[in-house]
């Protein structure tokens, strides 16, 4: 008979698999909570007989969750949740917390803001670890069943259960490599050149490319990149053009010249989301008004203006 029952469960315990599932492995679930791979494993036995069930087995060089342990991912999200409501319900102070959130981001508003935000942390809730994941195309069920506790994207999901609140807008720019072509000098040019963009998964064009699109604005694309990140090595040495949000001249873009797009196209805006279970949170409220405290001093410090 299994001497163990629910009684034995404990917030270390939901920690662990939580940690152990978003990392996939036991090494770097140990370095993220800070403890020995042999403390995991100690802690995993148990966690085991508690469950009744293996939770991870061996997958080639790693490791995989278990069916079990899928299903009891958000279960375990939603009661750490609950223990963090309940510690902070006498009063928050951010140089107490000891926990781990998840921003999900693509890599403009990760490069532009985050590492701001990280800076800000640090000082204020040294014992805060921030996890950032790749928002792609994000869903309603990313929040809901605490794959992230916020995202940062310029689309928010559209859902009654969800939150949100505009950071900064940003407009669009036409970058090219200079030393292979000059600036498009017309509307017929423009269209006359061939063209690179972003793609998210699964099939999600940029704003910009979905307006043009709807007004019958025809571009051929010989390529797409599923992030930024993937646009100035199509650009360099090449004579391609890739319309994309200006902010990404102050770091990713910078060595790309720009030019203004041949036609007008309304501003990108940038929006923090979070599910509604969390808006009374203290640490949620704490964390989003950082963010917010973040853009000024990001956009100053890559040389533009705060565009709200």
């Amino acid at each position: 008979m299994n001497r163990f029952d629910h009684s034995d469960l404990n917030g270390q315990l939901l920690e662990l698999l939580v940690a152990i599932l978003e990392e996939g492995s036991i090494t770097r679930a140990a370095d993220r909570l800070g403890v020995t791979q042999s403390a995991v494993s100690h802690l995993l036995d148990k966690l085991r007989r508690i469950v009744g069930d293996p939770l991870f087995v061996k997958s080639g060089r790693g490791i995989v969750p278990t069916a079990r342990a899928e299903a009891l991912a958000q279960p375990a999200r939603m009661l750490l949740e609950d223990l963090r409501r309940f510690a902070s319900s006498g009063g928050f102070d951010p140089a107490t917390v000891v926990t781990t959130v998840t921003i999900a981001a693509n890599d403009l508003q990760r490069d532009l803001l985050l590492p701001t935000l990280l800076r800000r942390t640090r000082q204020r809730a040294p014992g805060l670890s921030l996890r950032i994941i790749p928002s792609g195309v994000p869903s309603a069920e990313d929040l809901r069943e605490g794959h992230c506790q916020m995202i940062i994207s310029p689309r928010p999901p559209d859902a009654p259960d969800l939150m949100q609140k505009r950071l900064f807008e940003d407009n669009y720019l036409v970058f090219y490599d200079a030393a292979q072509r000059a600036a498009p000098r017309s509307l017929a040019d423009y269209l006359a050149a061939e063209h690179v963009t972003v793609v998210y998964e699964p099939r999600r064009a940029l704003d910009i490319d979905r307006q043009f699109a709807e007004r019958g604005v025809v571009r051929r694309f010989i390529a797409t990149v599923p992030g930024f990140a993937g646009i100035p090595a199509l650009l360099r040495g090449t004579p391609l053009l890739a319309t994309l949000p200006s902010l990404l001249r102050l770091d990713l873009m910078r060595s790309l010249a720009t030019a203004p797009p041949p036609l007008r196209c309304a501003p990108m805006p940038m929006y923090l989301i979070w599910h509604l279970r969390h808006q009374t949170d203290p640490l949620h409220q704490w964390l989003r008004h950082e963010i917010e405290e973040s853009v000024a001093p990001a956009l100053r410090d890559n040389g533009a203006p705060r565009s709200d």
